[in-house]
């Protein structure tokens, strides 16, 4: 029963023998070159070619062409494919070349002649499973008489026999080209690595090296940019890693990318244009005909950090299934050497901060033993009447003695006492601290002395400590953020920063308060400084909060921050509770804004000197972004600054408000609203005088000290003597 079942009807059992015995090649293209060559004489076809089928893509794979093995294999889909009929029916078809998919089509022109006229398709079944696993192609097979019936009866009994071998060679063959995948993707590693000092050099690298492993016109990857739901794009279509990457963003979710960036999937489109999500207006712009697309995730993790996307397989083919597996293989380093990169780059800002500390230190920062005790030993009298009042000026005092009014101010409070503060570390800080600060017109060692004198006028007249507003760990470091706030000011603002892509903006751009960041920076670098750490004879505990506090006070300093914590504040009205925490945090948040504004309290002399120092900054700002090709806003345009008009809205909109609220929670502060509100008629009255001259040019008006007897004179006239002094 056995031996009728396997009877051979067609076929000569010995040529069989001698072919199975021939297949002992571990090439899959050796063999079916073998297998071609014998059901070509045997069937009478003018060539004959195997179609193995990948169950899992649906693809079918030519390698062989009768005896010609292509440069590169052919994959492509069965569906809508007179070979998918075969399959589908298990049994021959045959077919015309119209029939045929249109790759294999062009490869089997230039591979045979004449012309292929009709072919048959033959389906070999899996033995066990019952699926189709090849195709047998036999090209005008009816050449010499030979019926499809005979012809197919001679490719089933081959394959009965030799389908075993035919099977395990491709499997071989397929576990070599991973091993030989491996090899190269280890190379690519290596490289990718090498670059990791430079994340646009990377980033350039990896589309290289995508495109290289693909067979690919275009690469383009997109980086997630989460604070904005932004996939930010580099595209790079030369064929060098020298070329420049062009920038492009889209949203998160939009198009091929965003919807992998979303998904998580891997798309392979085989036809673009074809695509729901494809965006063509690109391709129009640019001139580049995108035919067809495989996009896939990068992951650190499982988080997902990018999307890459290759368009165009070369020769006019497409991604296939083995495209998917090297692409997610390759992600898998891309992924890795982006975070490394991104970290190195971390490294790199750290070690950026340190040089730019260092940079301050060697420029101007030493003081040397003989000024400290200068300091500690200064033989002036300091017994300044009104010292402690609201409304006397710390700028009426002279510049060099103002470090020994600060060393006063911190006895004063007793906090050297309390937290343990030699003399000559307190003394050498704040000589440190003074020379921290450049020559700028307003940001400098004069405006954070009477920053920390206004703090030191609250401390003590609204006896903060003593009634338990705030601690004495939080007075000092009070204290200490006042004088610190503007360390290494530039005379510039943050939004410039940023626009300027300066170091400072490149340090601290992403996290908001770009100038504030490098104040406390530069204040834990005084505080690091030998001799200078003040806050060195505390515990551990008091010192991480401490400078916790340093921080959160000076990053309180910006105004964009004010704004954002104002109705916390405000909510204190509701009653302020003591032993929280947070309600002391939201505190000394409004009293830093209240001590960097505080010129704003003082009577109209003051007012106006500070409004002189603040639009000469101002105006050269505006100056350097007018050489640079940019509008300066109106305050600092010196064509446009209407400066009466822009201090009535900065008092309406910001100090008024600010002073009020403290005096709301302190009554015994009312006298902090009354010049603000003072100043404000002076602006009203001198708006008069600048009009006069603004047809010339107005600002030289606000240096003229004639103003401030102009200006009091007409407030004596309105009846406001006694206010106007």
């Amino acid at each position: 029963m056995a031996s009728s079942t396997h009877s051979l009807v067609a076929s000569d059992v010995t040529c069989i023998l001698e072919l199975c015995s021939a297949l002992y090649d571990k090439s899959a293209s050796e063999i079916q070159i073998k297998i071609n060559n014998y059901l070509r004489k045997q069937t009478g076809s003018s060539t004959v070619f195997l179609v193995p089928l990948l169950r899992e893509t649906e693809e079918a794979v030519v390698q062989v062409i009768g005896e010609n093995v292509l440069n590169q294999q052919m994959r492509f889909p069965l569906s809508d494919n007179v070979l998918n009929t075969a399959v589908k029916r298990r049994c021959s078809v045959e077919g015309t070349p119209s029939e045929l998919d249109l790759e294999l089509l062009k490869n089997l022109r230039a591979t045979i002649s004449p012309e292929p006229r009709t072919f048959l398709n033959v389906p070999v079944l899996h033995p066990e499973e019952h699926y189709t696993v090849l195709v047998v192609c036999l090209v005008d097979y009816d050449d010499k008489g030979m019926s499809e019936t005979t012809c197919t009866q001679l490719v089933t009994e081959l394959f009965r026999y030799c389908l075993g071998t035919v099977l395990n060679t491709f499997a071989y063959e397929e576990e070599k080209q991973m091993r030989l995948q491996c090899q190269s993707m280890l190379s690519v590693a290596k490289n990718i690595f090498s670059h990791l000092g430079d994340l646009a050099d990377l980033l350039r690298e990896i589309m290289v090296e995508a495109r290289k492993l693909t067979n690919a016109e275009r690469c383009s990857l997109f980086l997630l940019d989460s604070d904005h739901d932004h996939l930010v794009a580099k595209i790079f279509d030369g064929e060098t890693s020298s070329e420049t990457l062009k920038e492009m963003r889209i949203a998160k979710n939009q198009g091929i990318a965003g919807h992998v960036a979303t998904t998580g999937e891997v798309l392979n489109i085989r036809n673009a244009y074809s695509h729901p999500l494809f965006y063509k207006g690109i391709d129009e712009r640019t001139g580049f005909k995108t035919r067809n697309i495989l996009c896939f995730p990068i992951r650190k993790d499982d988080e997902i950090i990018g999307v890459a996307q290759l368009c165009n397989k070369k020769n006019g083919l497409y991604f296939d299934v083995f495209d998917e597996e090297v692409a997610m293989a390759f992600s898998i380093y891309c992924g890795i050497s982006i975070m490394h990169s991104l970290v190195y780059r971390k490294i790199q800002e750290a070690q950026a901060r340190n040089q730019l500390i260092n940079e301050l230190m060697i420029y101007h920062m030493k003081v040397s033993d003989e000024d400290v005790e200068h300091l500690l030993n200064c033989p002036n009298n300091h017994d300044v009447p009104n010292l402690s009042d609201f409304g006397f000026s710390p700028r009426s005092l002279p510049w060099d003695e103002m470090a020994c009014y600060t060393l006063l101010m911190f006895q004063d409070l007793q906090l050297d006492v309390l937290f343990n503060i030699k003399r000559e570390t307190l003394a050498r800080f704040i000589l440190f601290v003074k020379k921290g600060y450049r020559d700028t017109p307003y940001h400098n060692w004069r405006h954070a002395f009477s920053t920390i004198h206004f703090a030191y006028l609250l401390i003590k007249n609204l006896d903060l400590i003593n009634l338990g507003y705030i601690t004495p760990l939080e007075a000092l470091a009070f204290m200490v953020s006042c004088v610190c706030h503007d360390l290494d000011h530039r005379g510039t603002t943050n939004s410039f920063q940023t626009k300027s892509g300066t170091a400072l903006a490149d340090l601290y751009s992403s996290e908001g308060s770009v100038m504030e960041r490098h104040h406390f920076a530069q204040a834990a670098c005084m505080l690091n400084t030998p001799g200078c750490n003040i806050l060195d004879g505390m515990p551990r505990e008091d010192y991480t909060k401490c400078v916790d506090l340093i921080r959160d006070m000076i990053l309180a300093t910006d105004l964009a921050t004010h704004f954002k914590t104002l109705k916390e504040q405000q909510k204190l009205l509701e009653g302020f509770e003591k032993d929280d925490e947070n309600h002391r945090h939201l505190l000394l948040s409004l009293l830093m804004t209240a001590c960097d504004l505080s010129d704003q309290t003082k009577d109209w002399s003051v007012a106006r000197k500070t409004a002189d120092l603040i639009y000469k900054e101002f105006f050269t700002q505006g100056d350097m972004e007018k050489t640079m090709g940019t509008s300066p806003i109106e305050a600092m345009d010196r064509d446009r600054a209407y400066i009466p008009t822009l201090q009535i809205q900065f008092l309406d909109s910001i100090v008024i408000p600010l002073y009020e609220l403290v005096a709301q929670l302190f009554p015994e502060a009312e006298c902090l609203v009354t010049s603000p509100r003072m100043n404000r008629e002076g602006w009203i009255i001198a708006d008069v005088l600048f009009a006069e001259q603004w047809v010339n040019g107005g600002h030289e008006l606000l240096s003229d000290p004639k103003l401030d007897t102009q200006v009091m004179d007409k407030m004596k006239q309105n009846g406001y003597v006694s206010d106007a002094k």
